[in-house]
């Protein structure tokens, strides 16, 4: 159904189509192992006929600013964080996903790199820090540059590296499957995709998709006033 006129969330601005058909649509395709021809057909089902590259071009337009709109509702995470990177295939070639859960499984943080190395660890880790403060442990493989970049960041002071109760870095492979099985959440909706052609596309629908697996977490708190119901939820989070 087309929606225009007064009312509606200036995120969606001169678009034809109504802010909740857009967002259900980049919610379900983030969701869902679905395509987007499948969508193009589910709206078809309820008389709205929207072409499958339309909602391509709403999913890469609005998923980061979806992410962006949730943040501050976003819960803190557990003082023991299990790091690891797993691979993603972009445009035939392997780039990298690091990934962070705490001691329950919730996500701490992710980060698409073009490389595994000391760089990109290090700014993985900072992100991460300034998400969530400094935690207890890091528990992480045996992949060396990850421990350098955090011995690094730790003797320039970026976090308490060697004052009272400074934060433990680790490495045991069994703490880290908690991580490892948690990979099985991103690569299980990725792996229906048709593979990500632009590394910018890649990140920003994997940013998604780590969006849809917090909130089944139950990563997010939001106001009672928000409502109950997903469409009532996600409306208010978007407009405040």
């Amino acid at each position: 159904m087309r929606k225009r006129g007064q009312g509606r969330n200036p995120l969606f601005a001169k678009r034809w189509f109504s802010d909740d058909m857009i967002v259900t649509c980049v919610r379900w395709y983030l969701r869902f192992r679905l395509s987007y021809r499948d969508l193009a057909s589910i709206a078809a089902e309820l008389g709205i006929p929207v072409a499958p590259s339309t909602i391509l071009r709403w999913v890469v337009r609005y998923t980061e600013e979806f992410v962006r709109r949730w943040e501050p509702y976003e819960l803190m995470v557990g003082r023991s964080w299990r790091a690891d990177e797993t691979y993603i295939k972009v445009n035939g070639g392997w780039v990298y996903l690091y990934r962070a859960v705490d001691e329950k499984g919730r996500t701490v943080a992710s980060y698409l790199s073009r490389k595994r190395d000391r760089a990109a660890a290090r700014t993985f880790f900072r992100r991460a820090l300034k998400r969530h403060g400094p935690p207890r442990t890091i528990t992480l493989d045996g992949f060396e540059p990850s421990h350098s970049a955090l011995r690094r960041m730790g003797m320039r002071n970026e976090f308490n590296f060697r004052g009272p109760d400074p934060v433990k870095i680790r490495s045991c492979q069994y703490l880290n499957n908690i991580v490892e099985q948690d990979h099985r959440r991103v690569k299980f909706r990725v792996a229906a995709m048709l593979g990500f052609k632009s590394f910018q596309h890649a990140r920003r629908i994997l940013a998604g998709i780590e969006l849809i697996q917090k909130l089944k977490k139950g990563q997010y708190g939001v106001p009672f006033s928000f409502g109950t119901t997903s469409n009532e939820i996600w409306r208010h989070v978007l407009t405040s």
